[in-house]
């Protein structure tokens, strides 16, 4: 459950890239840790974003996390559907669930590959 074909946070945030622009989502392990979500804060199209400040949040039945910009740049593009389906992020994170799409600002810094990532887990998802 960690693709390859993303980079990955300590906090445990994914990134896709494509060009200039970032997908970004919460990674599996992050959504099976938090449980069930019930609610999901995204960041607003056009606000700009620092790495490692707060995005938004993920809200689960057992607690509300905060979701942390892996780059800096401008919000172009939220998920719209999560705010009534918070649940795409539990059954598809890396895919349906994603949060936001970014125009990345320099260049992604500090991001680890899926090896990388399963290493910081300890081998696990």
């Amino acid at each position: 459950m960690i693709p390859d074909d993303v980079k990955y946070t300590k906090e445990h945030e994914w990134v896709r890239q494509e060009g200039r622009t970032v997908t970004v989502g919460i990674t599996h392990h992050a959504q099976k840790e938090m449980g069930d979500l019930v609610f999901v804060e995204l960041p607003r199209p056009g606000q700009q974003l620092k790495a490692g400040e707060p995005m938004g949040t993920v809200e689960s039945v057992k607690a509300v996390s905060e979701v942390f910009a892996p780059v800096t740049g401008k919000v172009v593009e939220v998920n719209e559907a999560l705010a009534d389906h918070p649940e795409k992020v539990n059954q598809d994170p890396h895919g349906d669930g994603w949060m936001a799409r970014i125009d990345l600002e320099g260049e992604a810094q500090g991001l680890m590959t899926a090896a990388e990532y399963r290493a910081f887990l300890g081998g696990g998802d």
